[in-house]
């Protein structure tokens, strides 16, 4: 294999998937996501692996618990309208500890509103979409290549911590074609699911934790038994309503998800002195970047924050970066969804000036750098 490729980001995602070992793949056609399940169609049944089109995003969203429970890593891939639709199957998940990974190539809502063109506008629907106090790892890669190499982690975090992961790029990234290094991982990037540690027996604990709070996970179909619930499990996954070990088995999902924090660092550019620090994901960073470096040369000194992870918030790295800032932009393509976390970290010490755009187009540096030196001009002062 040459050493870089020409590839499309839904393709990079696709490929990652089964670099990753991705052998179960259900879902539904959705613009502007469908390259994904096309190229997992093709490659799929002739690796050993099953392909499902399932009637709609509900059902897909099942069938890949139903996989991922008989020990396949399985994963699905839609957009917005189909993301809304799995929240409740992904709140299931998340406590009846399911690993699966779920691709949403974001695209201008809400409802069918603007099928081919780019939005970020899922970032709180991943967190928040399904009801409860769910914890959620939601990853935001920002080019081609991190399609790639996040798509690798999402498995990995999935499977190693025992929870659904979703995966948010926008049309611009699945569609745009860059070279790229699909590098095979190693075992560490790959890592696998807790199995259990001894033969089938009445008095085990399938949902006993180890020291990191992830629970065991036997596949069914090999003579485990364990009971699988939406409702509030004890350690032997039965009903309980003891309100004590409610909130600890909440706590202890929680904790066990905020793994993802170290595991996907920030990006860090030119904020070794800025007072001026922009922070960005997914394509809009890659045009804050460019801002950055316009900016320098105007005399403004400008830093970007580009997070790789929404959530888990990586609280710790954004308050560093913005330890010695006079301002901040948050940059997001959408009516301000991830702004708000980044002014309550600051707790009100610094201006947070958004620059919010959800019509449809990307954001570009231009329009970036006029954002600040117009708050600069307005008193703003940087």
């Amino acid at each position: 294999m040459p050493d870089r490729l020409l590839v499309q980001g839904n393709e990079a995602c696709a490929r990652g998937a089964l670099a990753a070992g991705c052998s179960f793949f259900a879902g539904y056609p959705i613009s502007p996501s469908s390259e994904i399940a096309e190229l997992l169609a093709r490659e799929l049944p002739g690796r050993g692996g099953v392909f499902i089109q399932m009637e709609d995003e509900i059902a897909s969203m099942g069938a890949v618990l139903g996989g991922s429970l008989g020990g396949r890593r399985a994963m699905t891939a839609t957009s917005g309208p189909g993301f809304t639709l799995m929240q409740e199957h992904l709140g299931f998940a998340s406590l009846a500890e399911i690993p699966c990974v779920v691709i949403d190539v974001m695209r201008g809502g809400p409802s069918t509103g603007l099928p081919t063109s780019p939005s970020q506008g899922d970032v709180m629907q991943a967190r928040w979409g399904s009801h409860g106090d769910r914890a959620t790892i939601a990853l935001a890669p920002g080019s081609v290549q991190e399609v790639y190499t996040l798509t690798i982690e999402a498995f990995r975090l999935a499977e190693t911590l025992r929870t659904p992961v979703a995966v948010l790029y926008d049309e611009v990234i699945g569609h745009m074609r860059e070279g790229v290094r699909l590098a095979p991982p190693t075992a560490a990037q790959l890592g696998r699911r807790t199995g259990p540690s001894g033969p089938p027996s009445p008095s085990s604990l399938p949902y006993q934790p180890n020291p990191a709070g992830v629970a065991m996970m036997p596949d069914f179909g090999r003579g485990y038994r364990f009971h699988v619930t939406g409702l509030m499990h004890d350690e032997r996954g039965y009903p309980m309503s003891d309100h004590a070990k409610v909130a600890a088995l909440l706590e202890r999902l929680e904790h066990k998800v905020a793994a993802a924090v170290d595991a996907v660092p920030c990006e860090r550019y030119r904020l070794e002195d800025a007072e001026v620090v922009l922070v960005a994901y997914g394509i809009v960073a890659r045009t804050a970047k460019a801002a950055v470096d316009v900016l320098r040369d105007r005399g403004v000194r400008a830093g970007l924050l580009r997070t790789r992870l929404l959530w888990p918030l990586p609280a710790a790295s954004v308050a560093d970066a913005l330890a010695g800032a006079s301002m901040v932009v948050v940059a997001e393509m959408n009516r301000g969804q991830w702004a708000p976390e980044v002014q309550r970290l600051t707790n009100g010490g610094l201006p947070v000036v958004p620059y919010l755009k959800a019509g449809g187009s990307v954001i570009t540096a231009d329009e970036l750098v006029e954002h600040v030196l117009s708050a600069t001009r307005e008193g703003v002062r940087a």
